[in-house]
């Protein structure tokens, strides 16, 4: 054999041998390339290959440019100063914006006038009632009961002033929502048109058009229930949009069939089609008026939300709770209620009919007898003061846990290791953070959860901030939120795994679920400044309790509802418990895990915008800064960065149902 042929024959035979390697290699490139999720990976990895080089040469890494920044100070301080000049001689303030305020004082007048005349026992009796009629008879057991307390609690006159505000203003607001939903639900033109102004009226916090409504329309009540209107029509118009644009297309075909008219199919079809999410939608409503009955008391709305804003202010744990307890029972019931009438029942039999009929007469009579007898306020003898004992505990938590904790030293050196060790870090970095750096880490996080249309509107929130000038304080915001979501999940999802294996767990759970989910927002910011002092780590702590419940109510639903056929089928794999938790439980539910994170987000957001009451600085002081000074420019200014920074975090947590489909 000649030596000459023997490297030939090697070159030959390892071309041989790698032939099926690169075929293999092409596969692998093809069926990579065939997933969404790596085929979005390698564009942008080639994307950053190219565009970093160029941006760090042209921009630097330096935060946002003055350059692309809009001055509004002085349009916005030139409107706000024209409204003050105006606002007692003005056609529009005159004939218009005074004929609504008069309207609106005039409906919560009478509506407290009607509620004082019936007294404790005809409100108690009749939310009863009402509550029995629509929801069952414990319901009315928890009416009945909730009621008692409020007065129990010495707070029976601010209830009624809070509970005359609620209705006026959960009825405007159902109103303007079901015909905001009305028209996006027949209309597909208006539902685009109505989503993203749907999208700022809930992104943007409360105290951003408290301002603005406060300006015109100046301090009292009609202020307070318009900006209880702005924050609660959403839920109610996107809620009717959805049950009229999912109804059953066979059964519109087939009343069309029956040569029914557009108005008629609306009124026998569409709308009774849609009651479970119209009365939903009242539910939703309900409870975002209440959550505003605090921030309204800002602005001069009386009741228990001014309560607790004043022993905020005091630092009085006792009267806010006292105040707090009647809000989270109002929510309850009204919760409760609303929910029972959304649910299906069965038909009552004509025993139980008989029974209701008795009751209610029974109750009839009591409460004629007491109107007779005259105690139509609750007697001060029937209260019960827990203001006192309440602060006496706070006192001793304080001593004992504010310092001299064996080997943590205590509640205060908690708050002052987080904020070195977590906060200050992440909002130093996030700073340091090139703007261009951070549209791209944006775009590509919503991308990749979601579709283009996802990433170009997260960009464009974001990149609006800076055009704002308010990147700096924005970037702080964020770090306050990312590190409270961080600590909400880790928390949220421990507490979610037990709930969803064990119903003991859950039944146990859900009172407390409940209780913490309708106390209102400043109520939690008063017991973390006694334990925590004043700064970004009580605006923190109280984030996570707020954000806490949500979070473990969507996840354990989640986990509970993955398909019996998977689980069954990995344990008779000899699946561990923890294999079926993180190969099972987890994927199947990751739609739902991922709408408890963006539902985090959203509320950890709100809650760190009210903490630059008690030190949270950054964009949640200049809002309040801006209210309380009558600020235009600064408030709103830094309300429309707020929604901005909202809106980017939703597209950047939630997924779009392209990208769940795969497009």
């Amino acid at each position: 054999m000649s030596t000459a042929t023997t490297p030939a024959r090697a070159a030959a035979a390892r071309a041989k041998k790698t032939e099926p390697e690169a075929a293999a290699g092409a596969a692998v490139l093809k069926a990579l390339w065939a997933r969404p999720a790596a085929r979005k990976l390698l564009i942008l990895a080639a994307a950053a290959a190219v565009l970093v080089p160029v941006a760090a040469a042209t921009h630097g890494s330096g935060t946002w440019p003055s350059a692309f920044t809009v001055d509004l100070t002085k349009p916005l301080t030139g409107a706000s100063d024209w409204i003050i000049d105006n606002r007692d001689s003005h056609w529009a303030f005159l004939y218009f914006f005074g004929h609504v305020s008069g309207a609106i004082i005039g409906a919560v007048h009478a509506v407290y006038t009607v509620l004082l005349a019936l007294g404790w026992a005809g409100v108690t009796a009749t939310a009863a009632l009402l509550a029995w009629r629509v929801a069952g008879a414990r319901v009315a057991v928890v009416a009945l009961a909730s009621f008692a307390a409020c007065g129990l609690l010495g707070m029976w006159v601010p209830t009624m002033r809070t509970l005359a505000l609620m209705i006026v203003a959960v009825a405007v607001s159902v109103a303007v929502g079901a015909l905001l939903g009305l028209a996006a639900g027949l209309s597909d033109r208006t539902f685009r048109a109505l989503r993203p102004v749907l999208d700022t009226m809930q992104a943007l916090p409360a105290f951003a058009y408290l301002l603005p409504v406060v300006l015109v329309f100046g301090i009292g009540v009609a202020p307070a229930v318009l900006a209880t209107v702005v924050y609660a029509a959403p839920p109610m118009a996107r809620l009717t949009a959805l049950g009229l644009r999912s109804t059953d297309q066979g059964v519109m075909e087939a009343v069309e069939s029956l040569g029914a008219t557009g108005r008629q199919r609306l009124l026998t079809a569409r709308l009774p089609l849609a009651r479970r999410e119209l009365l939903l939608g009242v539910n939703q409503t309900i409870m975002m008026a209440l959550s505003m009955a605090v921030i309204a008391s800002v602005i001069g709305a009386d009741g228990l939300g001014d309560r607790v804003y004043q022993a905020l202010s005091t630092v009085d744990v006792g009267s806010a709770l006292a105040a707090g307890i009647p809000i989270v029972l109002l929510a309850i019931v009204l919760d409760r209620t609303t929910a029972g009438a959304a649910s299906p029942r069965s038909s009552r039999t004509t025993a139980r009919t008989r029974r209701a009929t008795a009751w209610a007469a029974g109750v009839a009579v009591v409460a004629a007898a007491a109107l007779t007898a005259g105690a139509k306020p609750w007697p001060d003898t029937w209260t019960v003061a827990i203001a006192a004992p309440v602060n006496t505990a706070k006192d001793w938590m304080v001593d004992h846990l504010y310092t001299g904790i064996p080997g943590i030293g205590g509640t205060a050196d908690l708050a002052a290791h987080y904020t070195a060790w977590v906060l200050d870090p992440l909002r130093d970095g996030l700073q340091a953070l090139p703007w261009w750096g951070a549209l791209l880490l944006v775009a590509a996080l919503a991308w990749l959860i979601g579709t283009w249309r996802t990433a170009l509107t997260a960009v464009l929130s974001l990149a609006a901030i800076g055009v704002l000038g308010r990147w700096e304080l924005s970037m702080d915001t964020l770090s306050q939120v990312v590190a409270a979501v961080a600590v909400t999940l880790v928390l949220g999802f421990a507490i979610a795994v037990p709930a969803a294996r064990s119903p003991r767990v859950e039944r146990l759970l859900r009172p407390v679920l409940d209780v913490f989910q309708t106390m209102p927002q400043f109520v939690y910011l008063i017991p973390v400044v006694a334990l925590f002092g004043i700064g970004r780590a009580p605006a923190a702590a109280a984030a996570v309790v707020y954000a806490l419940p949500a979070v473990v109510r969507i996840a354990s639903e989640g986990l509970r509802r993955v398909n019996p056929g998977a689980m069954e089928s990995a344990r008779s794999l000899g699946a561990t418990s923890g294999q079926q938790l993180r190969q099972v439980q987890f994927p199947l539910a990751r739609p739902q895990l991922l709408l408890a994170v963006n539902q985090a987000v959203v509320l950890v957001l709100s809650v760190v915008i009210i903490g630059g009451l008690v030190g949270g600085g950054a964009l949640g002081y200049e809002v309040v800064f801006g209210l309380a000074q009558g600020d235009l420019a600064t408030g709103l200014t830094a309300g429309v960065a707020i929604a901005c920074l909202g809106l980017m975090l939703d597209r950047v947590t939630q997924p779009t149902k392209g990208a769940r489909d795969g497009a």
